[in-house]
């Protein structure tokens, strides 16, 4: 997994990039791309009110639009899961660049407006969009051919959760993109040893290869969100040799105390800090080390580590 990589200033990031033109709200119309007055027409005509609570802050820039697009790198036969999609800005960016759609919406009725939005917007791709109304964190399965891809502007309160359950449900997926807050980017991109490391961190290098992508400025969505954002870019990999789950349940061990050494940080999940001890020793790691500097390898290997009885034979 690769460290954060130096971003934009979150103040600019998200407005035109060098050498893109400035969008007219003509061209925006042309692209079928929804901008600031459309985005609020529809709020409106749905009687829609934007909660927290949904982590609902709906894109209006088109150049954001665009530069996420360019970005994801698509080819065009992938299927892209697209998780809250809203109003259908990023969807009618999307569209274009794809074979086909999957939009998994929880609110029942931006679910059942896109489809409306893209067939008045976007009429040629109307048949590429295909809508689920349900929590993502709840989706255990998908209609139609498997993702290759994942582009979302996450909710931001549910991204990390939401982005590693749909990479666990969907090995199909081989890279993604989202728009994450720029705090939760930071930690889902960071390298062991970084102030950032931390169970995101291991949990998502699991599956890929992570980095950061560019910052993205607080403007560019309606309602503004109170922090800045930031994009995350990943690379499907195959995971260490080992179990996810029992991987996994180390890590949360782990990193449950951060000021403690992996022994006493261990001890409930060995059984004792003698035993936590005897499996590190084991595992080819000090028990002195703290979690935030062991790799998704690391922890792998340690979950592989048998215990050890106290007459030495393995448990």
């Amino acid at each position: 997994m690769t460290g954060s990589t130096a971003e934009p200033d979150p103040r600019t990031a998200g407005g035109p990039t060098p050498g893109d033109p400035p969008p007219s709200r003509a061209a925006e119309q042309s692209e079928g791309l929804l901008g600031p007055t459309a985005i609020r027409g529809l709020a409106q005509q749905l009687d829609l009110r934007p909660t927290k609570s949904l982590g609902q802050n709906f894109l209006h820039d088109a150049n954001t639009i665009r530069r996420i697009v360019r970005t994801a790198d698509l080819l065009a036969d992938d299927v892209v899961c697209e998780v809250g999609p809203g109003l259908g800005s990023l969807t009618l960016g999307l569209l274009p660049a794809c074979a086909a759609v999957v939009a998994v919406e929880i609110d029942p009725r931006l679910a059942d407006q896109l489809p409306r939005t893209v067939a008045e917007r976007a009429p040629a791709l109307a048949d590429r969009l295909t809508v689920v109304t349900a929590d993502a964190l709840r989706v255990t399965e998908l209609p139609g051919p498997p993702p290759t891809a994942l582009v979302a502007n996450l909710p931001y309160n549910v991204a990390v959760p939401v982005l590693l359950h749909l990479l666990e449900l969907l090995p199909s997926i081989r890279t993604a993109l989202v728009l994450v807050q720029a705090e939760v980017a930071e930690r889902l991109a960071a390298a062991p040893g970084s102030p950032a490391y931390g169970i995101p961190s291991v949990k998502a290098a699991w599956y890929a290869d992570v980095r950061r992508a560019g910052a993205v400025g607080r403007p560019v969505f309606w309602p503004a969100p109170n922090v800045d954002s930031g994009l995350v870019s990943l690379r499907r990999r195959p995971a260490p040799p080992g179990d996810r789950a029992a991987t996994f349940a180390v890590v949360d061990a782990a990193f449950a105390t951060r000021r403690k050494g992996l022994r006493a940080a261990l001890a409930r999940w060995a059984g004792s800090p003698a035993a936590a001890d005897q499996r590190l020793r084991a595992a080819g790691i000090d028990p002195t080390t703290r979690g935030e500097q062991l790799s998704v390898t690391d922890f792998a290997r340690l979950a592989a580590t048998p215990a050890v009885l106290p007459d030495g034979d393995g448990a």
